[in-house]
């Protein structure tokens, strides 16, 4: 094997792939990346995959290939290796037993592993339809927020994937808060349905490293999923179980709404949580009358209090409080300028959604219109206020 390449290219390339490596692995060759050069009419294709027991990932970039063959490295000494190359065309080849690089003076041997010992790839599953890839990073990002952290609970770390005709719906929960993300997307045919649960980490990951213009398609069977975009193509297992319905959660009665600007609210939840401490909440105070909502936190002495204007209907006042981490991520999780929060009362549910949108917009079964925009709703449990 013998191919040239330019350094930016071959850097990226192997970044990418190695994400999916294992950090420490009893089988070695799994902290490998298989690289595979074929000759082309032109110019020729350097293939690199690696993989561990939950996810694996396939690039394929553009190089100049003097002998198609292929081999194994240990992937993160690679990628090592290709960070403080010089900048400019890069050689590599087979030697023996080693593989070198080379560039601009500078040159490095790695180790070949065994290549009769690394597992295939798995397929990429079934095709079931594609999604705009900005789009899609976005929502996963809008959601992702919401997804537990505790391992002894594999299915909360997850999202939920689910298709349904011409509308995407990502979803996670801790427990604590919900958060709900729908987008538009193309299915390969009629009826395309699907309801799995993807490691939050992992698809985040994923959503992120594909987030260029154009579209990724997205490949779903019993036991994985799979997405591919631009010559780059991963895979992951599914988690099993199921996340709960958030349907009759989000189905709020009857509820008091509030509609703030989003940027002066999130900065105003920074400021006073500076003395909230521990389980200390953020107190949130909303006056129909004054057209204002006054925050408060801290217990005693170290206090911390800022009114902004707010617009009220439903209630002449209300009070509610939450926990200020869950508040913050909640608010970070939008970017439009203005929110609508629906409020049932202290110690009850609330819910955060964009304010520019049409109201059908908040509630399931939005139609056509909602559909095609997407929605972006954060439920929270508000806590019982403790300060007077």
């Amino acid at each position: 094997m013998e191919f040239r390449i330019e350094r930016s290219a071959l850097t990226e390339a192997v970044s990418w792939a190695a994400r999916v490596l294992p950090v420490r692995s009893p089988v070695p060759v799994l902290g490998g990346l298989l690289l595979d050069a074929e000759a082309a009419a032109g110019g020729g294709r350097l293939r690199i995959s690696g993989l561990d027991y939950e996810a694996s990932a396939r690039v394929d970039v553009e190089a100049e290939v003097l002998r198609p063959g292929k081999v194994l490295v240990m992937g993160r000494r690679l990628l090592d290796i290709c960070k403080v190359l010089p900048e400019g065309p890069v050689e590599c080849a087979v030697e023996g037993s080693r593989f070198t690089v080379s560039g601009d003076g500078a040159r490095f041997g790695l180790t070949v592993l065994p290549l009769d010992d690394y597992p295939a790839l798995p397929p990429l599953p079934r095709v079931r339809g594609a999604v705009d890839a900005e789009q899609f990073a976005a929502a996963v990002a809008d959601v992702a927020v919401a997804a537990g952290r505790e391992e002894t609970l594999p299915v909360l770390t997850g999202i939920r994937l689910g298709l349904d005709g011409d509308t995407m719906t990502l979803a996670a929960t801790d427990r604590y808060r919900f958060a709900v993300r729908t987008l538009p997307w193309k299915a390969t045919s009629a009826g395309e349905s699907a309801d799995v649960i993807v490691s939050a980490r992992r698809l985040t990951e994923i959503a992120r490293s594909l987030s260029r213009s154009g579209l990724v398609s997205v490949a779903l069977d019993a036991g994985s999923a799979g997405f591919e975009h631009a010559g780059r193509r991963t895979t992951v297992r599914l988690l099993e179980g199921r996340l709960p319905r958030h349907e009759k959660l989000f189905a709020m009665e009857d509820p008091a709404v509030a509609v703030v600007d989003r940027a002066r609210l999130t900065e105003a939840v920074k400021r006073v949580s500076v003395v909230a401490d521990g389980d200390s909440p953020v107190q949130m105070t909303f006056s129909r009358a004054d057209a204002s909502v006054t925050l408060r936190a801290g217990y005693e002495d170290d206090v911390a209090s800022q009114r902004l204007p707010a617009d009220l209907e439903g209630a002449e006042e209300l009070t509610v409080a939450f926990n200020p981490m869950y508040l913050a991520d909640a608010l970070a999780s939008f970017a439009r300028p203005s929110l609508r929060l629906l409020l049932l009362g202290a110690g009850q549910r609330a819910m955060i959604t964009d304010a520019a949108g049409p109201e059908q917009t908040v509630t399931e079964g939005a139609g056509p219109e909602g559909a095609g925009t997407g929605t972006h709703r954060h439920l929270l449990m508000s806590v019982k206020p403790q300060l007077a």
